[in-house]
């Protein structure tokens, strides 16, 4: 039996769930979802999601889980949301935005200018002294976690100085340069 399958997934006050032709959707005071789901059966009872499994294969042991998971991170992503911190480490490396437009500047020849989604919102923290950061906070974990690793994506942290856009809290692994 899945560990994180069997468990219940408790539906806080505020939070509707529906089900409807292997179709979930779970709407709350931050926003919507929906997830499409198969090889499980997903019930609400009470107030609390149960997600079940037809069989034994291997497969719908994988997805019993995934789906269970999926779902307690949509609930939790409408009711409180979701944040993601990057910090931007290296002489010069700066961030500002204008509304959802992400204006980075990581040590190229040019600026990278991104356009964020309109569900997730964009801050930057940039002050004296300290590395400037990005942060990102929205309903939806995958499109936080998505869109964070896009950013991370462009100047990912290197092993020597530590240059490079990580996450707050993240450790990097350094490597010693060469001995003389």
């Amino acid at each position: 039996m899945s560990r994180i399958g069997k468990n219940p997934v408790a539906i806080p006050a505020g939070v509707t769930v529906e089900i409807k032709d292997n179709v979930i959707t779970v709407k709350g005071k931050l926003g919507e979802l929906t997830q499409e789901f198969s090889d499980v059966t997903v019930k609400v009872e009470e107030d609390n999601v149960i997600v079940e499994r037809s069989s034994d294969f291997k497969d719908h042991r994988a997805k019993h889980g995934l789906y269970r998971s999926l779902v307690n991170n949509m609930i939790e992503g409408v009711s409180n949301g979701w944040s993601k911190e990057l910090e931007l480490v290296g002489v010069g490396y700066r961030a500002s935005n204008q509304g959802q437009k992400l204006d980075l500047a990581l040590g190229f020849s040019h600026n990278i200018v991104l356009n964020i989604a309109p569900e997730v919102k964009v801050e930057t923290i940039s002050e004296k002294g300290k590395n400037p950061i990005v942060k990102l906070s929205s309903f939806d974990k995958q499109l936080v976690g998505q869109v964070a690793a896009k950013i991370r994506g462009f100047r990912k942290p290197e092993p020597y100085k530590g240059k490079g856009v990580k996450f707050v809290g993240e450790q990097i692994r350094r490597k010693a340069g060469k001995s003389a």
